[in-house]
């Protein structure tokens, strides 16, 4: 089952549940999302709350793409103290999910990115996005396209090392 999300040019969000055809437009996205989940027989959990004035909240992700996981001996210090704002979790791989302040989502995860290195020597290579060609939410500086850019220039940065 899929379900699809549409950003409308008049401000409003259309999601369809592809298995059935169930479609709803609504000018708030999250009712979308209930609506939807609803239709799914999923169950619903509602965004947390807003972050305060300048914090952000993102997450980092580790991904190896070898056989370690979330216990991973080398993760062993970030676990026991990650940086402050910063929660690890087990998402089949380390993660963390962070709120942490800075100007912009692009300099909190710069800055967190750089604490870990320094503190750890583990380079942070992704925010966990699934589909960074799915873009919207251009209208601002701290939204899902500016996690979508963060994501990216980790990966490339974590991935031209690899090339060397």
């Amino acid at each position: 089952m899929e379900l699809a999300f549409h950003r409308n040019a008049d401000g409003t969000t259309t999601g369809r549940n592809e298995a059935n055809g169930f479609t709803v437009t609504h000018a708030e996205a999250e009712e979308v999302k209930r609506q939807l989940c609803e239709d799914a027989g999923w169950e619903y959990t509602p965004p947390p709350p807003p972050v305060p004035p300048g914090f952000h909240r993102f997450s980092l992700v580790h991904d190896d793409f070898r056989d370690s996981g979330f216990g991973d001996e080398r993760y062993a210090g970030l676990r026991a103290r990650p940086p402050e704002g910063c929660v690890p979790v087990d998402r089949g791989c380390f993660a963390l999910e962070c709120e942490r302040p800075g100007k912009t989502l692009m300099d909190a995860v710069a800055g967190t990115v750089a604490d870990i290195r320094r503190d750890h020597g583990l380079v942070m290579n992704s925010l966990g996005v699934e589909k960074p060609e799915e873009w919207f939410d251009t209208d601002t500086k701290n939204g899902y396209a500016a996690e979508i850019v963060a994501h990216l220039l980790v990966m490339a940065a974590d991935r031209a090392r690899l090339l060397g």
